[in-house]
């Protein structure tokens, strides 16, 4: 197979470039010459894996099909998982599929590109310790769909033990820490209004952050607010703390253990070890190093998103966020249509840091906004910080649905919470 362009990840940057050029080139010229590769057949907004980790969001209702995706904005898409790359023939090659039993459904494929651009993301980053690979991730939709069966597991193990509690062990104070924590609570108090009194049970939360605060990349304000948030709602956050040690039942940190029944590892940003062999200059987290126009080592392909380390300012690289890849895939489309046209793109990528919103709980939320509103940093919270933080959601889903079907989509999700509850027991 060859396509012009070969877009490998459909995460919210990869998702977006595919769904911008097919629209652009049209119902038939984009399926000729646009694909999408990815190793799951459907796409979920990662920044919200936390709220299918603890149940509030229904995975098999807000994920979107990359086929009916692309049928929508006139792209191909190609299940498949990238197992090498060849630079120099612009050629790679997917892992076979395999069927439940082992046999296999698809064999290996190649497929040759003309351009190619590399948005396949990150992962967490262990730091060498001891046992953290038995803690729950939280980077892939069957990652948050494995920790919320576990869950609810305990769940049920909880509301029949003599002590009647449960502990939840977070490391990590980013923003999928601190609003993990929020949306368990929110689970367990939806929870307990099902159960009668005697199968009540204490959720006990702690956030274990090796820096002096969390949310180290948000501004002093919106880190000391939800802090402040957070332990109004019983959340323990234990900053200053190193984890030496993940065991089965507890924590072992340099401020001492801390048991628990559920441990999630939400510390770090680190690109796949695999990343290092695709023939591409990579740093020590494994991501593709690129320049200011996202150009790789190789010519004719680029990298986007979390896996790319692209240069920003004062020696500080463009952080991993979703607003970033967003403002990537615009970048991108433009360059890879001037290239369809023949001609090139001569301004570099700025990377413009329009803030950062951490969601709290279902009416609550902490925030600063850039671009002079009251100053450098605009500090937001409470329901009006909320709803900015959905607003994130519908402004991805608009990229790539429109917005008579981002609103459609919006509302169904409203009348389902309405019908069914917002917490998902099963």
């Amino acid at each position: 197979m060859h396509y012009d362009i070969v877009i490998v990840g459909g995460g919210a940057g990869g998702l977006e470039l595919a769904a911008q050029m097919g629209r652009k080139l049209g119902r038939r010229a984009g399926k000729e010459r646009i694909l999408l590769i990815d190793r799951s057949s459907f796409h979920i907004w990662k920044p919200t894996l936390h709220e299918v980790a603890a149940g509030t969001l229904d995975v098999h209702q807000e994920g979107l099909s990359y086929s009916i995706l692309g049928r929508a904005n006139h792209f191909s898409f190609l299940l498949g998982d990238l197992a090498a790359l060849d630079p120099t023939a612009k050629r790679l090659t997917l892992k076979p599929i395999a069927s439940p039993d082992g046999g296999v459904l698809v064999p290996e494929r190649s497929i040759t590109f003309t351009w190619g651009v590399l948005a396949i993301g990150s992962g967490s980053n262990l730091f060498g310790t001891p046992g953290a690979e038995t803690a729950h991730l939280l980077e892939r939709t069957e990652d948050a769909e494995a920790f919320h069966t576990r869950l609810l597991a305990t769940f049920m193990k909880a509301s029949f033990a003599p002590e009647r509690t449960m502990g939840v062990a977070i490391v990590g104070g980013g923003a999928t820490g601190v609003e993990l924590s929020a949306e368990l609570l929110e689970a367990h108090r939806a929870l307990l209004d099902a159960l009668g009194a005697e199968q009540r049970f204490r959720l006990d939360i702690t956030i274990v952050e090796a820096a002096p605060r969390i949310l180290g990349g948000l501004p002093d304000k919106t880190s000391a607010q939800a802090t402040v948030a957070l332990e109004r709602k019983g959340v323990r956050v234990r900053t200053g703390a190193k984890v030496l040690a993940v065991h089965a039942d507890r924590l072992e940190t340099s401020h001492g253990d801390i048991p628990a029944d559920l441990i999630v590892w939400a510390a770090g940003v680190k690109a796949a070890d695999s990343n290092a062999a695709l023939g591409l200059e990579t740093n020590r987290l494994n991501q593709f190093v690129v320049n200011e126009r996202l150009e790789s080592s190789a010519p004719d392909i680029w990298a986007l998103g979390d896996c790319a380390a692209c240069p920003w300012k004062d020696g500080k690289l463009v952080p991993a966020r979703a607003q970033a890849a967003h403002q990537q895939a615009s970048y991108l489309a433009k360059v890879l249509l001037a290239r369809l046209r023949q001609a090139r793109v001569e301004e570099p990528y700025v990377y413009k840091d329009f803030g950062s919103l951490v969601s709290l709980g279902e009416n609550k939320g902490v925030g600063a906004l850039m671009g002079g509103l009251g100053g450098p940093n605009f500090f937001i919270e409470g329901l009006v910080a909320k709803w900015f933080y959905v607003s994130l959601h519908l402004a991805h889903h608009k990229a790539i649905l429109g917005v008579t079907k981002t609103a459609l989509l919006a509302l169904a999700r409203l009348l389902q919470q309405r019908v069914a509850g917002r917490l998902k027991l099963h």
